[in-house]
């Protein structure tokens, strides 16, 4: 990847998934073009543990125009999936109670490929477990507020979290038209 082609890819990843990069949400799911991105080098770079070895990455999604990249934080997935309440929740969509992180990540990845889309992707985005419920409930509609995601819950608390991860962009995107390269920026 040539040093212009690396500059693009880290400022698409730090503007789609900063406060994953930060420390502050457990994944974001960026699209990236095959056309636009050598996907193999893109790969190497999470394989080499480029930005970390905390931020991981899984291609779930492939098609001729896109390909969604999940990006998370190794320890805050862990931590978000060790809570009862959204392992409970899970249960009903088929992930064992018992399963790690990589076992779960496994099953989002088939739910992906199945016909209907799999909205508990939530809980891996670090959306709250009410939200979530309540997307699914309503099919989507009659949200108290939208923002980076429907509410169903707690507006206050999610207006200020939507307001946290966009300063958090616009200072790692900062850092980046500085010439800081991302993984020195990584929390």
């Amino acid at each position: 990847m040539s040093v212009a082609d690396r500059k693009k890819f880290e400022s698409v990843l730090a503007f789609h998934t900063a406060p994953t990069l930060m420390g502050l949400k457990c994944g974001s799911l960026p699209a990236l073009s095959p056309a636009e991105y050598d996907l193999e080098e893109v790969s190497r770079l999470f394989k080499e543990r480029y930005f970390g070895e905390r931020i991981c990455a899984r291609f779930v999604s492939r098609c001729s125009r896109r390909v969604l990249i999940y990006v998370y934080d190794r320890e805050l997935l862990d931590k978000r999936l060790s809570d009862k309440a959204v392992r409970d929740f899970l249960a009903g969509y088929g992930y064992d109670r018992e399963w790690d992180s990589t076992k779960c990540l496994d099953r989002l990845c088939g739910r992906l490929r199945e016909k209907d889309f799999p909205h508990e992707i939530g809980i891996f985005l670090g959306y709250p477990l009410e939200d979530v419920k309540g997307f699914i409930a309503n099919c989507g509609k009659r949200c108290k507020y939208c923002g980076l995601w429907k509410v169903y819950g707690d507006v206050p608390r999610a207006k200020a979290m939507f307001e946290c991860y966009k300063n958090c962009r616009v200072r790692l995107c900062r850092e980046l038209e500085k010439g800081k390269p991302l993984r020195l920026c990584v929390a």
